[in-house]
């Protein structure tokens, strides 16, 4: 049976791009030695040992199951997602070989399985909030199995859509190996899971929920009003690429003025949604462009967004949530209690 496991690239994502590039998984661990010739658990449990010398029996044990993963468990054909640290994307492959250590490589690079990355661009809001919680481990490789995460992974890289999970026990083997079991890395429990991105996966729920369709408008309108602009948000309807125009001055008709097109679908939009709002800022005269796309921009819509530095940005639900953040105090009182925040402090559990 297909299994599904998450792999991380690096703590701040730095590892990211190298392994979509080079078709491979993320990498780090730096510290132990090569694990090819590690044929038990208890020979990586070993060298996980010399490479972390007096640390925690936690963290040996909780790295060794991590490796034992990645040099074992791990089959060619199993499915691996890479939620991204520095877009509000996954990248989701099918693993196509064995462990290698390659020794010639930076050692942060080294102990990797060969991957096929069959999407590297799938928006999170894509994805249900029962999944999205599964894959919020802090943990660099654990597999994830529950709410049917591989079947459903599986056709998030197929369509884009996530069907949700299948009525009924998902199949497959549910008798223990006799004696012992060992600490396994599966399914991390909520002590694991990365709060701060729960709750923002959390509220974009919440938002897509009440502004879907044009009420999106009226929340960015919101956003920018609170920032100084004069907004104006056309009747529904044809709106020929516009959601919202702004301005400064107390007519709104001092510079910067601005364009705004808002796609609240889960999908990337493509270049041609950019061309169209570079056509509109020309035709109204405006100097700047804001487009925002709730499930993100594919690759040719973000390069034609990059040459177009000075003239257009793009924010993704993730920075259109962000802008919410640092405005909301500004908010109408309409927006915020459509949209009900507290800010609360939590301790930075540090993983492993």
């Amino acid at each position: 049976m297909t299994q599904a496991w998450l792999i991380r690239a690096g703590r701040a994502g730095e590892r990211e791009q190298w392994a979509l590039k080079n078709g491979v998984s993320g990498g780090g661990f730096y510290e132990v030695a090569d694990l090819a010739p590690a044929a038990t658990r208890e020979d990586v449990a070993a060298r996980v040992a010399g490479g972390f010398p007096g640390a925690a029996d936690g963290k040996l044990q909780n790295f060794t199951a991590q490796l034992w993963a990645l040099r074992a468990r791990i089959s060619k054909g199993d499915l691996v997602v890479m939620p991204l640290k520095n877009t509000p994307q996954l990248a989701i492959g099918r693993i196509t070989g064995d462990y290698e250590y390659r020794q010639e490589a930076d050692p942060t690079l080294r102990h990797v399985r060969p991957v096929d990355w069959l999407v590297t661009d799938l928006p999170r809001t894509a994805v249900k909030q029962d999944l999205l919680y599964t894959l919020g481990a802090f943990l660099t490789i654990c597999e994830v199995k529950r709410n049917d995460a591989a079947y459903r992974l599986e056709k998030l890289a197929q369509t884009g859509v996530d069907p949700g999970a299948r009525s009924g026990p998902a199949p497959g083997p549910v008798t223990p190996a006799p004696g012992p079991t060992p600490a396994l890395v599966d399914d991390p429990d909520p002590s694991e899971i990365d709060i701060e991105q729960y709750a923002l996966d959390r509220l974009q729920s919440r938002v897509i929920e009440t502004y879907a369709g044009h009420g999106m408008q009226r929340l960015v309108a919101a956003v920018l009003t609170a920032d100084g602009f004069t907004c104006t948000v056309p009747d529904t309807g044809p709106d020929g690429g516009v959601d919202v125009i702004a301005g400064t001055g107390p007519l709104g008709l001092d510079e910067p003025r601005l364009v705004v097109q808002v796609k609240s679908e889960a999908g990337a939009v493509g270049s041609d949604v950019v061309h169209q709002l570079l056509g509109t800022m020309s035709r109204l005269q405006a100097n700047q462009g804001l487009l925002v796309a709730w499930g993100g921009l594919t690759k040719p819509a973000e390069q034609i967004v990059t040459q177009n530095y000075f003239h257009v940005r793009a924010w993704s639900a993730n920075d259109l949530m962000q802008a919410v953040f640092r405005t909301y105090d500004r908010l109408s009182e309409e927006i915020r209690t459509e949209l009900p925040l507290k800010r609360v402090w939590a301790l930075v559990e540090e993983p492993g």
